[in-house]
């Protein structure tokens, strides 16, 4: 791989689709175009198994067809991601390296390389699992989080970085979760002071937004939940926090704050069900993951660098199937 590699990262918009396949993209050192997509009925349903007459249903979000060049080299994150994947080894003639992050939900034969994490149980010889989401944390990446935010050194120590999600299938994260969360975090700061670095997701419904600004209002610390409140500082929180708290209902934010290397804990009111549970007992047998209140005293472990080491094998298998 050089800089005349090309390398196009594809989703369906949706920010973790993205995220992940731009911060492979990166790890692999490649400048990659982001490539974001929609389908036409009744594809869009059926991504990525209706293969037939999917060149006239896929677009760019601008609206304009799918057009060669091809890329050396094709990223795809999601299931709609994995239709046009999937297609462009055949519109390319075999001459793009298509990789193929999450379940594809169909044989992982259709494409050069399979990313999926552990709790997805995809199988297959061209398969890596990794435990996580691929994501942009590393040394480099919270060096710049802090130059860009320096103004949270004077913040009172211990930091805790707070992440909040919003509900989904496996997690319920309604009025009572979300009061729960805040008296166990009042409880913290009464007992270490300290101050919050609080970040809210466009999942987080208004109200409970609302509701923990105003929580948060009174202890020092800053809250994000917008453009309203300036430039994004989530880079310059996980690099300045002494300790991150995350909500329990997003594999993503749990991967960047485990990749940190510093403490990570979530509050879950109610069991985790599904795949999510298999994710979350990963990450607490490694160490990676506390539960909120529990004094565990294993020794921190290293952060959750799996994006680096996954771009390896990525490059490794991409450099024999050149040679072949």
């Amino acid at each position: 791989m050089n800089a005349a590699t090309s390398c196009w990262a594809i989703s369906d918009g949706a920010a973790g689709n993205a995220r992940q396949a731009l911060a492979l993209a990166r790890a692999l050192g490649l400048a990659a175009e982001p490539v974001e997509i929609t389908l036409r009925e009744p594809w869009n349903a059926f991504a990525p198994r209706l293969a037939l007459g999917a060149a006239h249903a896929v677009r760019r979000a601008e609206g304009a067809p799918l057009r060669a060049p091809w890329p050396d080299l094709a990223i795809g994150c999601g299931r709609r991601a994995a239709l046009v994947t999937r297609l462009l080894r055949a519109w390319s003639g075999g001459r793009t390296y298509t990789v193929q992050i999450l379940d594809p939900r169909i044989a992982t034969a259709a494409f050069d390389l399979v990313i999926a994490p552990q709790h997805d149980r995809v199988r297959g010889d061209n398969v890596i699992d990794s435990i996580g989401a691929l994501n942009p944390v590393d040394p480099r990446w919270l060096a710049d989080g802090r130059a860009r935010n320096v103004d949270l050194a004077a913040l009172p120590s211990p930091r805790t970085a707070v992440l909040v999600g919003g509900s989904n299938r496996a997690q319920a994260l309604d009025a009572g979760y979300f009061e729960g969360l805040a008296e166990r975090l009042v409880a913290l700061h009464d007992a270490d002071r300290g101050s919050f670095l609080v970040s809210v997701s466009r999942r987080t419904p208004a109200a409970v937004a609302t509701r923990l600004r105003t929580l948060f209002a009174a202890m020092p610390g800053r809250f994000w939940s917008g453009a309203d409140d300036g430039a994004n500082p989530y880079a310059g929180f996980l690099a300045y926090a002494d300790r991150i708290v995350v909500t329990p209902d997003s594999v993503n934010m749990l991967s960047e704050a485990c990749a940190t290397g510093k403490p990570v804990y979530t509050w879950a009111a109610r069991p985790i069900r599904g795949k999510l549970a298999a994710f979350h007992d990963a990450l607490v047998a490694s160490g990676h993951l506390r539960r909120l209140g529990d004094t565990d005293a294993r020794p921190q472990p290293p952060p959750l660098a799996e994006t680096a080491a996954i771009a390896e094998l990525v490059r490794a298998r991409w450099q024999v199937a050149r040679g072949a």
